[in-house]
């Protein structure tokens, strides 16, 4: 993700003073997190409750306040080995949860089968929760174990072994639709990462079947945004909001931005909206995945926007 489809991710919520991803100061590369300054504190309010928790391709985002920086909180992230595969990150965080606030937890698992490797992160709020937990279970066997597990402080991404993992995860070729993707995408998602998502779509999807013809070439023309493709929604409900497209459409690929179009008098949507995506294939896969896609009541369709369709 860029500085631009960051700070347009939280804009689409409110007027923002400034933003700021968070890079490597060695590699230039983004450490996955960043800071967001809103003009109005009730903007900052509605940008956790709207994108905490949202799904961006592989990714699901955490929101929350800002903490001041201070020695306390500093380097309280917890490396967890050994743990085992049938453990979740809920039960992990109750057998951490003895020793302090837990402010971040996750355990990593396998792209292709979503089964546990046995690894995770447990970001405590005081570092000095973090050794106590170490000190209470580096070398334990929790309930279920075989083997002990071992914990310890995670390497900070600035170390040299960081920078080497962070150098080697930007460097590898990026599978772009490993993960899973969204609803039904998951039966055609590509085993090779390469292939052109609109070929997989011609053979598997019965919704692109007959969209197709409406697909090709379509966004050569009116499709085009300059900054990006901009994708036509429709038959939205009246109470539908932008948190409503960032939900469907960031799983497959980069938003840079989205708007719900309201009636003047009434502020309820009035059926339709616009979605912009960087990428063609991630936006034409969107497409065809969420054209004909039962949300709620209303069966969406959804489109390439045309020069004769509503200007957003």
């Amino acid at each position: 993700m860029t500085q631009d489809e960051f700070k347009s991710l939280f804009g689409s919520i409110g007027d923002i003073e400034s933003c700021k991803l968070v890079r490597d100061k060695i590699t230039g590369q983004s450490l996955g997190y960043g800071f967001v300054n809103y003009s109005d504190p009730n903007d900052a309010d509605k940008a956790i409750n709207t994108l905490n928790g949202l799904k961006l391709q592989t990714k699901t985002i955490k929101v929350s306040y800002a903490r001041p920086s201070s020695a306390s909180i500093r380097d309280a992230n917890l490396y967890v080995s050994g743990l085992p595969k049938t453990m979740s990150q809920k039960e992990m965080e109750q057998l951490f949860s003895q020793y302090g606030r837990i402010i971040t937890s996750r355990i990593l698992v396998d792209q292709v089968t979503g089964v546990s490797r046995g690894v995770g992160f447990i970001r405590f709020d005081k570092r000095i929760e973090a050794e106590e937990a170490i000190k209470g279970l580096n070398g334990q066997k929790p309930l279920g174990a075989a083997e002990p597990i071992t914990v310890k402080f995670a390497n900070n991404p600035s170390q040299k072994t960081g920078q080497a993992l962070l150098t080697h995860l930007y460097q590898s070729s990026a599978r772009r639709y490993a993960g899973p993707l969204h609803h039904q995408t998951q039966r055609f998602r590509p085993r090779d990462p390469q292939s052109s998502p609109l070929s997989l779509i011609a053979r598997f999807s019965p919704i692109a079947i007959d969209g197709m013809s409406g697909l090709a070439g379509v966004g050569l023309s009116g499709g085009a945004a300059g900054a990006g493709w901009c994708i036509f929604v429709y038959n939205l409900s009246p109470e539908a909001d932008e948190s409503v497209l960032w939900q469907l459409f960031g799983p497959f690929g980069a938003v840079t931005n989205v708007k719900v179009i309201r009636d003047f008098t009434t502020n309820k949507c009035k059926g339709f909206g616009f979605v912009t995506m960087t990428n063609y294939d991630e936006a034409a896969m969107a497409i065809a995945s969420l054209n004909g896609y039962r949300l709620g009541e209303r069966v969406l369709q959804v489109s390439f926007k045309t020069s004769k369709q509503h200007k957003a």
